[in-house]
Parts: C-alpha cells; structure tokens; sequence
C-alpha cells in the first residue's frame, strides 16, 4: 500500500523544508499543498489511520505537541488564529491522520475573498497556489529554531 505521509517522513518522497521537529510518536513538517506558507503538519510516525487507534503514549504527546506547534504556527507567521485541523482519507479512504496546523491572517482571509474555516481551506485547494519551496525552505528553518 502507497501512503503519502509515509513517503514524505521516510524520504521516499522530497520534503521541502525538510523534518521540522520529532517526539518519540510524532513528527512535524511544512504542509505540501496549498494551504499556505507557516502552515504545519503533526503526524504519527507509525502508520495510523484512526485517532481512535492511537496508543497511550501517542495521546499523551499529541496535545501539547499540537498546542506547542499552533504557537510556533502563529509567531512564524503574525496569525491572528489558526486552525488545527484533522485530515484523514486519500483517494476516499481512511489514510495516515496527520493534524493540520494552518495559520490564518486577516490577509489571507480577504485574499479568498473574505472566506475562512473550511470554506478558506477549499478555497485555497481550489486555486491550488503552491508556496515557494526556498520560502518553504525557509520558514522551516525558523521553526526548526523556535521548536529549540
């Protein structure tokens, strides 16, 4: 079976800006995709497909992993919020959950048209406008500092 976040993590698959930061259970990375420059992703490191499936041990770092990861989000980028999020299916089907840790501007919201929460998010996809990957590049590297 072919998983996306697997590949990504594994290196199979380039990852602009690289592996942000790690737990014992979890990894960050800069979203792919076009959810916007500063957005981060919070994953399993095992393949996982269910919140539900999760160990204890997994549960236990997952709140203050995606808490620290929304404050780096926000100070990254100036967001006045930002949305954590759980994506889980590719193709229509469950897939490896990963948590979305999007930062949103005043900018970008006016930017879709005044569109926020989902709506922003489908409209972003819709327009599928891809970061730079050197402001990936970047941006990663600042996070990786702020995560210590």
């Amino acid at each position: 079976m072919s998983c996306d976040a697997c590949d990504l993590m594994t290196g199979k698959t380039p990852l602009p800006g690289g592996r942000i930061h790690g737990t014992a259970h979890w990894v960050v990375e800069h979203c792919v995709g076009p959810l916007g420059l500063g957005t981060l992703v919070v994953k399993p490191r095992r393949h996982v497909t269910s919140v539900a499936d999760t160990t204890d041990a997994e549960a236990t770092e997952l709140g203050p992993l995606l808490r620290r990861t929304a404050r780096i989000a926000r100070d990254l980028t100036g967001a006045e919020q930002v949305y954590v999020c759980l994506w889980s299916h590719a193709g229509g089907e469950p897939g490896h959950i990963h948590h979305v840790v999007q930062p949103v501007t005043r900018d970008r919201i006016d930017g879709h048209d005044g569109r926020y929460g989902p709506a922003l998010q489908v409209e972003m996809f819709r327009r599928g406008e891809i970061p730079d990957p050197g402001d990936v590049e970047r941006v990663a590297g600042r996070a990786r500092e702020l995560f210590g």
